[in-house]
């Protein structure tokens, strides 16, 4: 599941397999929310509570709590545990770079995401990441790149929607994919199609690859935030709101900050 906290890791990109049932997910969701439609809860009437309405944009709140408890609770007993486990069992620097392999892996949805965007010196960081990473990090497992003054930024086909002006649209919380939206579960069926790991031929061991590197990223990625979430869990009032209005903000933040960025195409160092 997608995390909710500060920094929102985009999802590793799945298997050929793990794609086909994220996109039957994505499929069976929206037709479930099309068919349901009617028991969207109505805009209030009192203006408060219309612009708190508003504010939420969570028309299908009902269903979505639903599928938000089905979702922990299998987090609770599957994914949770075995996180907690690997936590235990691999050391934090070796948790790290695996991390930072996975992010690497990634980089090329981020290139072509920032191309989508026409933020071509974005673009060029992420290509530059990905070469110096995968030669000179040895395939992504040390971030040589963010030392050479190439840090990772974040992008995915829903920023650069919202970029082109798409709406997010109704947001919706799908089941063990966690937060999103209409435009941003678009976003994701695209990132699949980007993702050159979902074409890797099988022989060679390559396929047994991809795999061990998804479910690794997977539970990578659900390790790097037990705590957040457990506190969360614990702490908030209305977990499920609080999430949401974290997804809310960072999303938006997330597509300002692609487009306010209006740096030279070339580095300072070139000039």
């Amino acid at each position: 599941m997608r995390a909710v906290t500060g920094s929102n890791l985009p999802p590793s990109p799945p298997s050929a397999f793990v794609a086909r049932l994220r996109r039957i997910a994505l499929v069976s969701a929206g037709l479930g929310i099309t068919a349901l439609g009617g028991c969207a809860a109505p805009p209030p009437k009192d203006p408060e509570a219309l612009a708190e309405y508003r504010e939420a944009n969570d028309p299908y709140e009902s269903l979505n709590r639903k599928m938000y408890d089905i979702s922990m609770t299998l987090d609770k007993y599957s994914l949770r545990p075995v996180a907690k486990a690997y936590v235990w069992a691999v050391p934090y620097r070796v948790r790290q770079s695996l991390g930072s392999m996975v992010q690497t892996m990634n980089e090329p949805v981020v290139f072509f995401n920032d191309v989508g965007a026409g933020k071509s010196r974005r673009a060029g960081d992420a290509f530059v990441r990905w070469c110096v990473n995968m030669v000179a990090g040895v395939g992504g497992l040390i971030d040589v790149a963010k030392y050479a003054g190439y840090p990772h930024h974040d992008n995915d086909a829903g920023l650069t929607l919202a970029t082109w002006g798409v709406p997010s649209g109704p947001y919706l919380f799908l089941p063990m994919m966690g937060p999103s939206s209409f435009r941003d579960g678009a976003g994701y069926g695209i990132d699949v199609g980007l993702s050159p790991w979902n074409y890797v031929p099988s022989g060679y061991g390559l396929l047994t690859f991809n795999w061990a590197y998804n479910i690794m990223g997977m539970i990578n990625g659900r390790a790097d935030h037990l705590d957040a979430l457990d506190q969360l869990q614990k702490d908030a009032l209305d977990p499920y709101a609080t999430i949401r209005s974290a997804y809310q903000q960072q999303r938006k933040a997330q597509a300002e900050a692609i487009d306010n960025d209006h740096r030279a195409t070339v580095p300072d160092w070139y000039n």
